[in-house]
């Protein structure tokens, strides 16, 4: 028998094209409908970062200025500025000022452990447990102008007193050796008897907002940076200045469009530190305002 053979028959290109052009169309049609939930993922996405960078920045520096020693707040305008300084604590306790104290607890000194005011003095004794200090830690004592000036005007003068040197020891103490070359005036001796200290590895701290504003791109150009163990100044120095004596620094927020701080010290033992931080992506801002309740009596 003859065997006969079916020809085998493909898409023809006019039936390739059609069904292109369908593809084509459900494809768009779909496009159109996940589009805009996929957008809204994106940006809730995005939203959720830029608040959560502001908000862990803002939490930091409220925590840091909780710990702050009283009355070592400063700015260079309590009104607004882009900067803030203070000195963070570490430790602190009272100080023995009763005339009862035992003789010969500081090299022989008739001053026994308590801590004089009418004589330059060379310890003191705590009240309660020893603290450990570190080398290089600093002592502070009567801080009581809101202006933040007296912590940072160094060690003991005829008329201001406030940050004394480093304890001679380290570890743990509870007779506290100091250096006072002259008399303690009257106003440090308060009625709190209280200290604190600041470490060695922190000494003053800054936080600052640095070129904050906003490119052609709709970023934000600044950056919030804080500055540390940069030593003790009179005068507070600008973030410029720190960063040219080559201490450590931190980035803590990039992008930033606009900062603020204003340090409101109309009630003196319980000031308020209010932040304002905005950053910016792709020209969408996220802003958050922070206030600190901060403690002023020394």
């Amino acid at each position: 028998m003859r065997a006969y053979s079916h020809p085998q028959r493909g898409f023809t290109l006019v039936e390739m094209i059609v069904v292109i052009v369908i593809t084509g169309i459900l494809g768009g049609m779909v496009a159109m409908f996940i589009r805009a939930p996929v957008q809204g993922y994106v940006d809730s996405s995005r939203r959720a970062e830029m608040t959560d960078i502001v908000d862990t920045a803002l939490r930091r520096i409220g925590r840091d200025l909780r710990t702050a020693v009283p009355n070592s707040i400063r700015l260079p305008a309590p009104a607004g500025s882009t900067y803030i300084e203070f000195l963070p604590t570490v430790a602190g306790g009272r100080y023995r000022a009763d005339p009862a104290g035992s003789a010969g607890l500081c090299g022989g000194s008739a001053l026994g452990d308590a801590l004089s005011f009418d004589m330059a003095d060379t310890c003191f004794g705590i009240i309660g447990p020893a603290i450990a200090f570190a080398a290089g830690d600093a002592i502070i004592i009567g801080s009581t102008q809101s202006d933040g000036s007296q912590p940072y005007q160094g060690v003991a003068t005829a008329t201001s007193v406030r940050r004394m040197l480093a304890p001679a020891g380290v570890g743990t103490q509870s007779i506290v050796q100091i250096t006072s070359a002259v008399p303690f005036p009257a106003s440090s001796e308060l009625v709190g008897r209280r200290f604190a200290v600041v470490p060695a590895a922190q000494l003053a701290v800054t936080y600052a907002c640095l070129g904050a504003g906003i490119n052609a791109n709709g970023d934000g150009t600044g950056t919030l940076t804080r500055y540390w163990a940069y030593g003790f100044s009179a005068a507070q120095l600008t973030p410029a200045a720190i960063a040219a004596l080559g201490g450590p620094s931190a980035i803590l927020a990039d992008r930033v469009s606009a900062c603020s701080f204003v340090y409101d010290t109309s009630n003196q033992r319980n000031s308020l530190v209010a932040i304002n931080l905005t950053i910016t992506r792709g020209g969408e801002s996220i802003n958050l305002y922070h206030e600190v309740h901060v403690n002023n009596v020394p």
